[in-house]
């Protein structure tokens, strides 16, 4: 098994085997994201891919979840993709389920029939990082696309029968634009209507524009509270069904899942209870990523 750099992976796949079938990240210029800044993207060949997956075959007796890293595998052309989930067909028939993150951009160069296709090929979840639903953060953090064009991508996921788990940033807004970010991410996320929904808390690492904007005081970060106060907002604009919602990385302040909408209202009086006792925060030491 080779490994080129940092290998980062979803909470949810803390126990599956990666495969690394793109080195970094083809889009690489959030303003917030330092993940992939010291690796140069490329697109792995397949005889790499099939030696790593060869080698694990020997390793391990048993392997019920794969996932596919490096930032947007979906990136690769249908045919890569096809010959590599044939390949941990017949090499992992015990293969449960396979998972990989999906820009996007990386969806819409997708027909949804190529979607169905990859679906019956064992991709059972794909991870699309929303971040936010303003055009105007979205065009500040430099993510890329617009809000209408993230609906179309999660709406052509849904459909195509691959669970759909969407990634939010708290903070992304910072104290000027947080109500915004709240409002026009529960509308984005309603329009889909994900099976999943992740969140997590900004985290400023340096040697990115938006550390810079910190230091230059363009940028205000939100505190504990605010947070909570945007995350109460974000919950409250949400109108999804069947949908998981889980707020449990590192990186947040506090610890807040649930099913929606039946879980809705005990979320936010959970919010109102740590708001008013102004207790039961994750300190800033053991925040990470």
């Amino acid at each position: 098994m080779r490994y080129e750099g940092i290998v980062y992976r979803p909470p949810s796949e803390a126990n599956s085997l990666i495969i690394q079938v793109t080195i970094g990240c083809a889009h690489n210029k959030c303003s917030f994201c330092s993940m992939y800044k010291n690796k140069k993207f490329r697109i792995r060949s397949i005889d790499e891919i099939y030696e790593d997956l060869e080698d694990a075959r020997k390793k391990y007796k048993f392997v019920e979840r794969i996932f596919l890293a490096d930032g947007d595998a979906l990136v690769l052309p249908i045919n890569n993709l096809r010959k590599i989930l044939k390949k941990i067909q017949t090499l992992f028939p015990e293969c449960k389920r396979i998972g990989t993150y999906g820009t996007p951009k990386d969806v819409l160069r997708k027909s949804t029939e190529e979607l169905i296709e990859l679906k019956n090929l064992g991709i059972e979840i794909l991870y699309m990082g929303l971040e936010s639903g303003s055009d105007i953060i979205l065009k500040e953090i430099n993510k890329g696309v617009t809000a209408s064009r993230i609906i179309e991508a999660g709406q052509k996921v849904k459909s195509s029968g691959i669970k759909l788990s969407v990634t939010l940033i708290s903070g992304i807004g910072g104290k000027d634009k947080y109500i915004e970010h709240a409002k026009e991410s529960g509308k984005v996320i309603s329009s889909i209507n994900p099976d999943y929904i992740g969140l997590l808390t900004l985290m400023v690492e340096k040697n990115t524009p938006i550390y810079e904007e910190v230091n230059s005081r363009k940028f205000k970060l939100l505190g504990a509270e605010e947070i909570m106060l945007e995350t109460k907002e974000l919950i409250k604009n949400l109108s999804v069904t069947n949908c998981i919602f889980r707020s449990n990385h590192p990186s947040n302040y506090v610890n807040i899942n649930g099913k929606l909408p039946e879980d809705k209202e005990n979320m936010i009086k959970l919010i109102d209870d740590i708001i008013d006792s102004k207790c039961g925060y994750r300190e800033e030491k053991f925040r990470m990523l």
